[in-house]
């Protein structure tokens, strides 16, 4: 199967597609590690889109 490209985007609560580095498209920013499968948590309290950045 093949890898999601680096800079696919999900929202919160959508499940992540592919292990490795996110990145939150807000300001103040954050990078988080997460596993496929599991659902992108909010940041700041706020929904965000995420973007994978590196595979884990």
């Amino acid at each position: 199967m093949a890898k999601e490209p680096l800079g696919t985007t999900r929202k919160t609560g959508e499940k992540c597609p592919e292990s490795g580095v996110w990145k939150s498209l807000s300001t103040p920013s954050t990078t988080i590690p997460l596993s496929k499968g599991e659902k992108f948590p909010p940041y700041n309290n706020q929904g965000v889109t995420w973007k994978l950045t590196a595979y884990a």
